[in-house]
């Protein structure tokens, strides 16, 4: 069977070869130079402190901006190589390698959690949670279950055992219900039926073969790394550095990915199809199927002017903007930002990375995804993008 993401390809390729002289498009490029101001003057104007984008398809990376410095000191700058914590679009290196793992054999969305994690307890049947609803945070548990904890610097281990506690809000599967720890149980199911740990996985079926060089897990990879951004609060009115907090790398699937820009650019592309061997195109598909409704979404600053309908799939977000689609993901810790996205009927992706907790990330992402859907040629019929719009 021809895939969806194949098929749209081909008639983008189709529709663009049709296209008279007389009417052509903007392009990728144009795009990415036309944001490129934008950034800088957003940077420069909420005097942030560090911060970098990159612009790809699914063929090159197009563009690659820097502004700032690793920190307030201002003797390193920003380079495509900085790390940043990425923060909660950890939650798609989980979701990617969950279904390569799936992929293999390793274990089916379907399977229950407490299979694999046998001292799994909720308030009520633990074994009607399987491990898709942990990464479609579908799981009927209230929202943001112990995140204070993380917060005080408990393992998983320990946080895990006062999840008999919680009640189910709604049935698995029926509603959303965002979660950073119950999220972080596709941890233990990945290091079970593989026999090594997270780290190494993602490493391996991950960071590796898409040569995602500065990429790692954890929090001794990124202060060990001389070229890491440092995390900035603000503080009357002035960005402090402050020490790197360890807490949420204690749920690394969630939040425990650090990245460079040029890293980011290269996990976009896999998403449009550059990579099939790493992940193929069917794997992208199921992430990206829209499956509960995020109403909350819908009232984000900034993306509540602009979205029209949001969900969550597996381990990203599918937000509506009149009729395109785009997938994404948010991304926010102690002193850092990060957003992430990429438009299958465009072919385009944009992730921007700030060592700052600054809103203005998402000023730049939904500026970025306007001037796209400005400049671009339309989506073409076929695409699940034009289907859904004609529904």
């Amino acid at each position: 069977m021809i895939g969806r993401r194949l098929i749209t390809h081909i008639l983008a390729c189709i529709a663009a070869a049709l296209l008279p002289a007389t009417a052509a498009a903007g392009t990728p490029e144009q795009v990415a130079n036309d944001f490129h101001p934008v950034f800088r003057g957003t940077v420069g104007d909420k005097n942030i402190v560090g911060a970098a984008y990159v612009v790809v398809t699914p063929d090159e990376i197009i563009r690659i901006g820097t502004a700032g410095h690793t920190d307030t000191r201002r003797s390193q700058a920003i380079n495509e190589n900085t790390v940043f914590r990425v923060a909660s679009v950890s939650k798609t290196f989980a979701a990617g390698l969950s279904g390569v793992l799936v992929a293999e054999g390793e274990f089916g969305w379907d399977d229950r959690v407490i299979d694999y994690i046998p001292d799994f307890r909720v308030d009520g049947d633990a074994s009607q949670v399987r491990i898709e609803n942990l990464l479609g945070q579908s799981t009927g548990l209230i929202p943001h279950a112990y995140d204070n904890l993380i917060e005080d610097g408990l393992t998983l281990d320990r946080i895990q055992k006062q999840f008999a506690n919680l009640t189910y809000i709604c049935e698995p599967g029926d509603c959303y219900t965002y979660q950073n720890s119950v999220f972080s149980l596709i941890g233990p199911v990945i290091e079970k039926t593989t026999g090594r740990s997270y780290a190494e996985v993602m490493y391996e079926k991950i960071f590796q073969p898409l040569d995602m060089r500065d990429s790692s897990v954890g929090y001794e990879p990124f202060v060990n790394n001389p070229n890491h951004a440092k995390p900035h609060v603000k503080s009357r009115g002035q960005w402090r550095t402050v020490d790197v907090k360890p807490n949420y790398y204690r749920v690394a699937p969630a939040a425990g990915v650090n990245a460079s820009v040029l890293d980011m650019g290269k996990w976009l592309m896999a998403q449009l199809g550059a990579n099939p061997e790493v992940i193929a195109p069917e794997v992208v598909e199921t992430l990206t199927e829209p499956r509960v409704f995020t109403a909350r979404d819908k009232r984000r600053k900034y993306w509540r002017d602009v979205i029209s309908d949001a969900h969550y799939g597996l381990g990203w977000r599918i937000y509506r903007i009149g009729d395109e689609e785009i997938v994404y993901h948010s991304g926010w810790v102690a002193g850092f930002r990060a957003d992430a996205a990429w438009s299958e009927s465009r072919q385009l992706g944009v992730a921007v990375l700030m060592n700052v907790e600054s809103s203005d990330i998402g000023a730049l992402t939904t500026s970025f995804w306007q001037m796209a859907f400005d400049a671009l040629p339309a989506p073409t019929p076929g695409t699940r993008v034009a289907a859904a719009a004609s529904r």
